[in-house]
């Protein structure tokens, strides 16, 4: 067994991860990685493991900490509003922020390989691929990694480790180990695909550019997210009882035909019954925990303190915003973990498990309700009032997507807001009825007193 001895051990080399360590390696500590796949830049491409990443202002700003966020936009797309193909044939679209703000739209592999490559070419961040981590003794500070080329373990001695190992992370069932640790996971009843729509001949978009595309059916979804080259990637959420039920080809194609018929030729009937017959759906999580720390020398990241579903996009952002609060606290506390990690946990807890609860209620607006005029009707009137009165009312997307205001605050603002519309909406219905008895009652009199005049003349 050989020893290596780092300061900071980060554990997942995926996004936040890597963005972590050159948030350290700036501030000139000495960082090493460990990740238990292989590089990912030496790999083939293979589709159908991800859904498409969306970049709003708390990831993009995150990003600017390292100079990472213009090369990061521009490999992207911008997708300034949701258009939304109904299930009677028409289209509308709806408006991401008020004041002409867009998501971007990122390959998930590109952003990693893009702060890998940041991390170490330009902050000299080492990073260990294929070495699994096995053991922790967070109390005599080792952790311990197999490498996977020869089965070698490695004790690493550390002052603080990182847990960004994703939503199975390893780290935390170590620190579950520990005791005191509540922890709470959900898997949604939906599970997806990924289905690639390959751009036209000629290089021409096969949907409408700047757009995020839906085709929400309720029970099931179809969305689709613009790349670089043309294609967009589409993504499939379907309960897993009604997958079972999707056996053969015909099956496929009758419920592609009877739910999502324009798309067809868009993904081609070829891609479809390949794409459903040979993929399995795979499983939509939400992760939360009490506490993100154990003792002074363990903090959790991104998904591996709080996974959350894909439907508010906000996952990546949510992670970086982690990583940037945690390195502010750090100044703040001059690096003394025994203040820092527990004001970490007391202050992020509440907005990571707002963000969970969001992304829920969200899939809910995307499946259905984008289908009802009323709801429609209820945005506009949202945009309207933040339009005359934009200090007193913000649309919720605006505050998740578009700003930093804290999410357990945009919870709460939210649900005063809420009851504003429905204040603003009951007193409407209230003065239309009371102007419609009001005026009924005016022309039963009107045409009463006209018959009695009448009925005197014969």
């Amino acid at each position: 067994m050989t020893s290596v001895k780092e300061q900071y051990v980060i554990v997942g080399a995926g996004p936040v991860g890597m963005y972590m360590a050159c948030l350290l390696s700036k501030e000139g500590y000495e960082v090493v990685v460990f990740e238990q796949r292989e590089d990912m830049r030496g790999t083939e491409l293979q589709h159908g493991r991800s859904i498409n990443l969306s970049l709003s202002t708390r990831g993009i700003e995150a990003l600017m900490k390292i100079n990472a966020e213009t090369q990061a936009v521009s490999e992207g797309m911008p997708m300034s509003a949701r258009f939304v193909h109904r299930c009677d044939g028409t289209t509308y679209t709806m408006q991401y922020g008020t004041n002409g703000e867009s998501l971007i739209s990122v390959d998930r592999r590109q952003l990693n390989e893009l702060l890998l490559n940041i991390a170490e070419q330009e902050y000299g961040v080492k990073v260990h691929f294929q070495h699994k981590l096995i053991k922790c003794d967070f109390e005599n500070g080792e952790i311990v990694f197999e490498r996977s080329s020869d089965g070698t373990q490695i004790p690493v001695k550390i002052d603080m480790i990182f847990g960004c190992d994703g939503a199975h992370s390893t780290v935390r069932k170590e620190m579950m180990r520990c005791g005191r640790f509540d922890y709470c996971q959900t898997y949604s009843k939906h599970g997806y695909i990924e289905l690639i729509m390959p751009a036209k001949e000629g290089h021409k978009p096969v949907l409408e550019e700047d757009f995020l595309h839906i085709w929400p059916k309720c029970q099931f979804m179809l969305i689709a997210l613009p790349n670089k080259d043309k294609s967009y990637t589409g993504t499939f959420f379907i309960p897993f009882e009604t997958w079972d039920q999707l056996k053969t080809k015909e099956d496929i194609l009758n419920f592609w035909d009877n739910h999502f018929r324009e798309t067809i030729p868009l993904i081609g009937k070829d891609r479809i019954v390949e794409a459903v017959m040979n993929k399995e759906p795979l499983p939509l999580i939400t992760i939360k925990c009490n506490r993100y720390h154990l003792g002074n020398n363990c903090v959790l990241l991104g998904d591996a303190a709080h996974a959350m579903l894909p439907f508010y996009g906000q996952g990546v952002n949510c992670g970086f915003e982690d990583c940037e609060i945690f390195h502010e606290m750090m100044k703040k506390y001059n690096g003394d973990f025994s203040l820092i990690l527990p004001e970490f946990s007391r202050t992020r807890n509440p907005d990571a498990k707002a963000i969970c609860d969001l992304s829920e209620m969200n899939y809910l607006e995307m499946s259905s309700k984008v289908n009802c005029k009323w709801f429609c009707f209820r945005k506009k009137v949202e945009r309207f009032l933040h339009f005359v009165l934009p200090w007193f009312y913000i649309p919720l997307y605006q505050m998740v997507a578009f700003s930093r205001i804290p999410y357990s605050d945009v919870l709460k603002k939210q649900q005063r807001q809420n009851k504003i519309i429905d204040g603003i909406l009951m007193a409407g219905y209230g003065i239309t009825g009371a102007v419609v008895i009001i005026g009924s009652f005016i022309v039963y009199k009107y045409v009463n007193s006209h018959l009695c005049t009448i009925t005197c003349l014969i």
